[in-house]
Formats: C-alpha cells, structure tokens, sequence
C-alpha cells in the first residue's frame, strides 16, 4: 500500500474537485486602496498580500493591507519577492518570516508564497546557474519549514522554472503550486507538479492586483491555512 504524505493528500483531495474554485487576489502597496468588504461581498474569500523583498524591502501597505483584509474575514498570507542574486535562501526566509511571513494553524493565514519570476533586471535568472537556482530555493524553503512546520508556497511561470531550475521536478512533493499563466487555460506545468494550487489567470482583478482562482473548494482552502 501507498501511504500519501499529508501535502500529497491534499493535491489528490484538489484534483478530485477540479470543477470547484475560490476566488481570491494578491496585491501590494501598488494597489494602496482596496476595499476589501466589496471583494468579499463579491465572493473574493482569499488574499495574498507582498511583504518582503530580499533581504532589506518591506512593503509599506503590507500591515494596513493585512489588518483590513483580515477584518474582513478573508484567508491571507504575505508573499516574498526573492532576489536570489543578493543574499541566502535562507536569509531571505528568515527575514520574511520576521516581516510578516509567518504561519499559525489558525484556519485563516495561508503559508507564505515564495514569488520566483524574471529579474526585474533583465537577468531572467538573477545570474545564477539552474544547479545554484535549485540550492537557493531548496535553502529558502527548508528554512521556512523547519521555522513553520509549513512549506511555502511557491508562485512561478512554467517557462520561468523551466528556464531557471533546468526543470527541476524535486519541489512538487514539498510546496503547493501558485501557477502563474495568462490565459484561458492552466496549461503546462512545471515539472513535479501533477496539479496547480492557485492559478494566477489574470493581472486584472476586479478588486485590484492579480487575479487568483484556488483549484478547490473553501473546506479545501481552510484546511491549508490550517496546515491540515
């Protein structure tokens, strides 16, 4: 017999209910007003807000974005924008976790995302080779566990991962999938992953921000913030 892993259990319990889906966004002080009554009234149940950024960069909106969601009765979480070029997955982990990236079974706080996408810089990979890329994210996220009990969730492009880890296929036991893909389908997915979490479908939500849809239903989406 074939014992699943508490994560695995809850990827096979998600693509059993594929045709159930909760809304959600995430934002950061680019959307410095967001009424969050409105998005919820409108069915919005879950938000990931921007807290940090490498190792020096909190976002200013992040304490007032994360108060009045959460006075709103939404499920949220902070997510990290990894700058892997200028210090350790592991320092950068830490000093999310100590800027609002923390996690508590509390049913309503989601485990941090950890943002991986094309440098800003132009340098799709932030200099690094697909081996280097690999240790920084295995760094981070061990880091984030070993402080939380949780594995980060972890928010990339297919083309991104594909270009930047050589594919790896070794994080799709470990972090829930945020896929982020621009169109009418999820499409391909990077490799280890069989299903998506979160799919990132739009940079155009109606209450600000990106557009998010969870793959499963609001039981499903409580049970994560739960680290159940």
């Amino acid at each position: 017999m074939k014992f699943l892993t508490p994560l695995a259990v809850q990827l096979a319990a998600l693509a059993s209910m594929a045709s159930a889906t909760v809304p959600g966004f995430d934002i950061s002080h680019y959307q410095a007003t967001v009424d969050f009554a409105k998005a919820y009234a409108d069915g919005a149940r879950f938000v990931i807000i921007k807290a940090t950024e490498g190792t020096t960069y909190t976002d200013p909106s992040f304490s007032d974005h994360y108060t009045k969601a959460t006075n709103a009765g939404f499920i949220r979480g902070g997510y990290h924008f990894a700058q892997p070029a200028s210090s350790s997955g592991a320092a950068q982990a830490n000093y999310f976790l100590k800027h609002g990236g923390g996690w508590s079974a509390d049913g309503i706080t989601l485990p941090g995302m950890l943002d991986l996408e094309y440098a800003p810089s132009g340098d799709s990979c932030y200099g690094l080779s697909a081996s280097a890329m690999v240790s920084w994210i295995n760094d981070f996220v061990n880091t984030y566990h070993a402080a939380t009990t949780q594995y980060p969730l972890i928010y990339t492009s297919t083309s991104w991962w594909q270009l930047c880890t050589g594919n790896n296929g070794s994080f799709g036991s470990k972090s829930p999938l945020v896929i982020a893909r621009y169109a009418s389908s999820v499409g391909a997915l990077p490799n280890g992953w069989s299903v998506y979490t979160i799919w990132q479908n739009s940079d155009a939500s109606p209450w600000g921000g990106d557009n998010d849809i969870f793959n499963g239903n609001l039981a499903q989406l409580q049970k994560i913030a739960r680290g159940s």
